[in-house]
This record gives C-alpha cells, structure tokens and sequence, in this order.
C-alpha cells in the first residue's frame, strides 16, 4: 500500500471509529487509552503495516507507521511521548532478540495487550551511558541480575524490560536482556516529576534470574543495542511528537489576538526546520539507510522547538501557565525536560562537534 492510499484508508477508518480521549488525564487514564487504541489499530490491521510478517506485521515501508503516529498524534488519541516507546522497543527485539521470541513477544506490544519499558539510565551516571554499573552474572543456564534503573519510563505498567547489564569492562563488557517485570527480585517505585505525573520509576533489580535465551544478541552485543536504538528514538519518535506539537501551535494561534506575528512566526519557524529534518531522517529509514550520529542534529532542533512553542504560549497566554491549574500548565513544564530526556542537549552537541565535525575532543 503506497503512503497516500495508507493515509486515505486511515483517516476515513478513524472518522468511523471514535477513539477520542476521556475526561480523566491521569497517568492510568493515558495508559489505558494507550492500550486501547493499540488493540483497535491492530484489530483493524492499521498497527501492523510497516513491521515484518515475522512478528505479526503485514510488511510495506516503516514510514507507513510514521504515518499512523502522526494521525494518532493529531486527532490526540494517545500521548504521543508513550505511543512512541513503540518505535524504539518492537525494532530493538526484531533486530536482536531470537526470531522465535520477537515473533512471540512483538505482537502482544503492537496489539496493546502489554507495556513494556527501557532500562538504560542508572544513578550517577547521567547521560554517559557506558558507566552503567547494573550486573549481570552467569550462573549455569541463566543470568543473575542485580542493580538500580531510573527514569525508566512506565515501569510500573510493563510486563516486559530491555536492560542493559555490565558483562565486563568498557563498551565490549554491556550486554542487553528482555525481562519480565513481575520476575522475583524486581522492586518499581514510580517518581513524581514537577509536572505532577508518575511518568518516570526507578526499579532494583535484587539477585533476578533471567534465562540465558533472554539475551539480546550474544555477549557484549549491549552497546551496539543501544546504539542503534537511540536513532529509533529520534526518528519515528520524533515525527509522532512533531505533529502533536503542531496540534498545540494551531490551539495557540485560535486563542491569539492579532499583533503576535513576530513571537507565533519564530515559534512556527522552529517547529517548520525541525519537521523538515525529521523528514529527511524519515526519508533515509524508508530508502533502507541506518541511522547514525547525525540523529543528534533532529534532537537538538526538537528540544529547541518545543521549549520555543511552549515560551510562546506563556508569553502570549498571560497567567494560563502560572496560575491556572490547566493542561498547558502541565505541558509547559513537561518541556523544559526537551533538553535533559533522551540525551542532554550539552551531549547532543558534543556529538555533533566529534562525529560529525571531527573537532576533536576539547
């Protein structure tokens, strides 16, 4: 199915279907309604084009999925920040776990039926990634896990984790596994961040057994999991969370009064560049490229658009974001985070200045 009769076909299946959210935004309200047009999307086929047959999927090009989150986003079905975990967890098992797992587990993911999350994050080790301490030690079949995770998004709601462990010294000592959640040993205790939402946990990992065909490519395969799930993030994700910041720009410009050009024209500005790289990114994914470096460049232009959209709707919505307890007050403190999650932008651009520079070091 090529992209316009993919978009056509979806778009009259959602008039049809109302999908549309509750009154009650909670954290377990969003969760729910994720799961809830996960199944209908899947029951109705529209989930599964873009992923392989070998998983459930019914194949064609992964734009087709950009394609949904983007319609997704737009009509705000689901928060689109944990719509996207998709994106980065279903190609993470498709690439590294056994065929015979991902074909198993893939599909309960696309279908709704479970949630999973990502432990990669540790205390004290912010951003640098390598200096993750989380052990994991063989023992006959099977792995002993022990350690502490943060910022794990949504693992109070997951069945499934893809962790990263240290197997050994440096980058050739991480090794990645797929872990249950309700595994004996793992503790979860959701944190609250300053705009008022569960979102984030951390979880301890207390002498966990993970069976040995759980691993995710073979030992010390975990840096270059992480490697390439980190483009995943800032590709498709991204797209998904553009269109939904372009939903928030046309609510800003109906609430305006007229004499703002030069504030809504910067903040329309910066949401245009960052869409239009994103789909030069979302271009090299559909023509078969891999994703490298250069995904720090889209991270960095998002962080700066959305930060600039949501100045924008303080400065010309005077006290809705101070004073008044409203979605935009939440939203707008959700994205001062832009520059710190995934990736700070201060790393972003270091990558920028040493891999795509060649700037050295200093």
């Amino acid at each position: 199915m090529n992209r316009a009769d993919f978009r056509a076909g979806l778009r009259s299946w959602l008039d049809d279907n109302d999908l549309s959210v509750g009154p009650d935004h909670s954290l377990d309200a969003q969760v729910a309604q994720l799961a809830r047009v996960r199944r209908a999307l899947y029951d109705a086929d529209w989930m599964r084009y873009g992923w392989p047959a070998e998983v459930g999927g019914l194949g064609g090009p992964a734009v087709l999925r950009a394609i949904l989150g983007e319609e997704v986003a737009t009509r705000d079905l689901a928060e689109p920040g944990i719509y996207s975990m998709i994106e980065v967890l279903a190609p993470t098992m498709i690439s590294y776990a056994a065929p015979g797992l991902a074909a198993e587990m893939v599909p309960r993911l696309l279908s709704g039926r479970e949630q999973w999350c990502q432990g990669f994050s540790e205390p004290g080790s912010g951003s640098d990634l390598a200096s993750l301490s989380t052990r994991a030690e063989p023992r006959g079949d099977h792995w002993v896990v022990s350690g502490q995770k943060v910022w794990t998004s949504l693992a109070q709601y997951s069945s499934r984790c893809i962790l990263l462990t240290r197997t050994g010294i440096g980058h050739d000592g991480i090794t990645a596994f797929f872990v249950d959640m309700d595994s004996p040993g793992i503790t979860v205790r959701p944190l609250r961040t300053m705009h008022g939402i569960d979102e984030f946990a951390e979880v301890y990992f207390d002498d966990v057994v993970v069976p040995a065909d759980r691993m995710l490519g073979r030992p010390g395969d975990g840096w270059r999991v992480a490697m390439d799930l980190l483009p995943h993030e800032r590709s498709t994700c991204f797209w998904h969370r553009i269109a939904y910041l372009y939903t928030r720009f046309d609510q800003l410009l109906a609430r305006t009064a007229d004499g703002d050009d030069a504030d809504l024209g910067a903040a329309y500005l910066a949401l245009h560049t960052i869409r239009c790289r994103s789909l030069a990114t979302q271009e090299r994914l559909a023509a078969g490229g891999r994703l490298g470096p250069e995904t720090s460049i889209d991270k960095v232009l998002l962080a700066t658009a959305e930060q600039q959209l949501f100045d924008t709707v303080r400065d010309l919505s005077p006290g809705v974001i101070e004073l008044a307890d409203s979605p935009l007050r939440a939203e707008f403190l959700y994205s001062r985070a832009a520059t710190i999650y995934g990736g700070t932008a201060e790393i972003q651009r270091n990558i920028i200045a040493r891999r795509l520079l060649d700037l050295g070091k200093e």
